[in-house]
């Protein structure tokens, strides 16, 4: 692996890094950490990573890999928005497989760039989605698509986060309320796009129209730090999407509620090993991690007995297992593609769109 990102003060870098290799799978051995030599240097050291494969730029890295015989064998990016094209490009050009940080670019006319970039030089392409790894999100996936809870007719998945309640302060928030480095979007590129990647991913539907309101609670900010949108999926079913930083004291509050025509499922990210099975004459069951009864797709996921929690490192870390099995040709991978990249851009670019224009209901279309 190599990492381009994750200099110094990153909060995302090192935590990729550290699910990327929790497993033994996969060893992170070079990487373009910072523009600045010495915090490049610094990162390395405490990294493990040799000085020589501490890279001045992501396009130095890959010609440097690409010709050694023990070069990378992928790219993660770990880096505001608007570097991801480059540092793609960089990898897919190079015949370097790549695992990007969520959203996939800045900008739909660049997601569009890289799937064209893959068509003509494919190249394994991951996006880390990291709530998609865990278990019990798969286990509710598994049992949606095998009728558990009948026909969906109704979602509703919260992202919930309160620190860009006040001014944004440091690093981290700095660049995701700027346009130049984060894109069209804030809030809804930012936390957004997972909340609609985990509705799809979950249900096994697609949306299809969207009404969406976004806005800026903080005075000053360019781009969006609150949104909500109604959702239409490809099946008839209606569903709310709601996603703010300003709901002061909220953490990480990321929760889906799926309900059918016989049963319903509910979940928290802040609570992940375990969901709630709602039964339609009004019973309940309580499904746990680990549980013998989850299928194999679960059961790959979890690594300890159950009552040991397993949080969003050994989420991500599953999704970088698949990835590898991808690089070793092993079939049995859920990890987010560029397509799924791809509609994750277009929802950032229709909804910032349609909210703006005061559209009402808008078709959703890639």
């Amino acid at each position: 692996m190599g990492l381009v990102g994750g200099g110094p003060g990153a909060f995302i870098g090192p935590v990729h890094a550290m699910a990327a290799q929790l497993d033994g799978r996969i060893d992170l051995v070079a990487g373009a950490f910072s523009r600045d030599p010495a915090r490049n240097a610094e990162a390395a050291q405490g990294y493990g990573v040799a000085p020589d494969r501490a890279y001045a730029s992501v396009e130095a890295m890959v010609a440097a890999e690409a010709a050694r015989e023990d070069g990378i064998d992928f790219l993660t990016v770990a880096t505001p928005n608007a570097h991801h094209l480059p540092a793609a490009r960089a990898a897919i050009e190079s015949g370097i497989a790549v695992m990007s940080d969520k959203p996939m670019t800045a900008t739909l006319e660049e997601a569009r760039e890289i799937v064209a970039l893959l068509a003509d030089k494919p190249v394994p392409f991951g996006l880390t989605y990291t709530y998609s790894g865990y278990p019990l999100v798969r286990e509710m996936r598994a049992r949606i698509a095998a009728g558990a809870i009948g026909k969906v007719h109704k979602l509703v998945v919260e992202y919930n986060q309160g620190w860009l309640a006040g001014a944004a302060e440091g690093q981290q928030a700095e660049w995701r309320m700027d346009p130049k480095r984060a894109g069209l979007g804030g809030c809804i590129a930012d936390i957004g796009v997972h909340a609609f990647q985990l509705a799809e991913f979950v249900s096994g539907h697609r949306v299809s129209r969207i009404n969406a309101d976004l806005g800026s609670v903080v005075d000053g900010r360019v781009l969006d730090d609150d949104c909500q949108m109604f959702l239409r999926f490809d099946n008839g079913a209606r569903g709310l999407l709601m996603a703010s930083q300003v709901m002061t004291g909220e953490g990480n509050d990321l929760a889906l509620r799926i309900y059918g025509e016989t049963g319903a499922f509910r979940w928290s990210q802040e609570n992940p090993n375990r969901f709630e099975w709602l039964k339609g004459d009004g019973g309940m069951e309580v499904v746990r991690a680990a549980d013998p009864t989850l299928g194999p797709v679960a059961l790959r996921g979890t690594r300890l007995p159950g009552g040991h929690p397993e949080g969003l490192l050994e989420s991500l870390a599953n999704l970088y297992g698949e990835f590898a099995m991808t690089l070793r040709g092993e079939p049995g991978s859920l990890v987010p593609d560029a397509n799924e990249g791809l509609r994750g851009m277009a929802l950032i670019e229709r909804a910032v769109a349609a909210s703006r224009e005061q559209s009402g209901w808008v078709d959703f279309i890639v």
